[in-house]
């Protein structure tokens, strides 16, 4: 319990300072900067805050603005939404920083900055979207709607895994979060992750949008599996694709990022509407950041419709999986 009150206290002390620095003239960020083993490395105040060669570039609040946040997800707070109030920009630039300094938001130049961020936040937005079948402002314009999974019906507790990750007395392990996570393992795996107990407290991911977006992020940037690359990884080009994978049309692609996070849920059975919604959510946020739909690539590219699946359904249950 004590460790668990310091990692609250430490995140509610960034997050004060985070607010501050947003606050403060962007002109006014100090960069600092170093030579190791003949590579610069930087730091960027809080927001890229240990030495690395992805702080030297600009940072997502240099490239990623609280008006386009806000374009992004304009209905959110609409009277239809299931999580009024509780998602914003500084939560979301919080939970970036933890992530900025392994290249989440800060890989390449300014394009593939954002295209990264649209990347993401299309994976959100479609996810957390209660935008089916309303006529006011267009269906795309309603992620971020929920923050939890209304009316479960199972507490998703799995006792396969009860030496690893066992189910907290009370505990339920519904869908909750940015890109929502299910099942008692899923949630011990992401709390390992970003340093909070989510397997004893499952319920700060609907209480704290800043743990809620670094669930998130921590999914996107961390392989699933051993010898299974992230969907940063992918989309950035960090990864190789094997003669397997080239196979299975498995690439560097934004269709691949769907394949990794949620296998044949969404893959290789043609053009779904799970998948075409996660495409279009991804057109509409490059189109409303100024960046272009034109820079997704050919449609080859952007879906997964063909592709087989990084994890089978008979493998165990991912993160993402619904």
């Amino acid at each position: 319990m004590a460790d668990f009150s310091k990692t609250i206290a430490l995140i509610l002390i960034l997050a004060l300072a985070a607010n501050l620095a947003l606050m403060a003239d962007a002109d006014d960020k100090e960069i600092r900067v170093r030579k190791k083993k003949g590579e610069k490395e930087c730091i960027q105040g809080w927001e890229c805050s240990w030495w690395s060669k992805y702080c030297c570039n600009e940072t997502i609040s240099d490239v990623f603005a609280v008006y386009q946040f806000e374009d992004l997800f304009s209905k959110r707070n609409t009277p239809v939404a299931h999580a009024i109030g509780f998602w914003d920009y500084h939560s979301f630039i919080l939970a970036a920083a933890m992530f900025e300094p392994l290249g989440f938001g800060t890989t390449g130049g300014k394009l593939m900055q954002m295209k990264e961020v649209a990347a993401f936040l299309a994976h959100v937005g479609a996810k957390t979207s209660c935008g089916d079948g309303v006529l006011t402002g267009g269906p795309l314009s309603y992620g971020l709607c929920f923050n939890r999974e209304m009316s479960p019906m199972q507490d998703y507790c799995d006792d396969f895994y009860k030496y690893l990750y066992p189910c907290a007395p009370g505990a339920s392990y519904y869908g909750r979060g940015a890109l929502p996570i299910y099942w008692n393992y899923n949630y011990g795996a992401a709390g390992d992750g970003i340093k909070v107990d989510l397997l004893h407290h499952p319920e700060l991911l609907e209480q704290n949008a800043t743990i809620a977006f670094q669930a998130a992020i921590w999914r996107w940037v961390t392989p699933i599996k051993k010898n299974q690359p992230s969907a940063h990884d992918i989309f950035v080009g960090n990864w190789k694709p094997t003669k397997n994978d080239t196979l299975a049309k498995r690439g560097n692609t934004f269709g691949t990022t769907m394949n990794v996070l949620y296998g044949e849920y969404t893959c290789g059975q043609g053009d779904i509407n799970p998948m075409s919604t996660i495409i279009s959510h991804y057109l509409y946020y490059l189109d409303l950041l100024g960046v272009g739909r034109e820079q997704a690539g050919p449609h080859d590219e952007l879906t997964c419709a063909e592709q087989e699946a990084f994890n089978p359904a008979s493998s165990p249950k991912t993160a993402t999986s619904s």
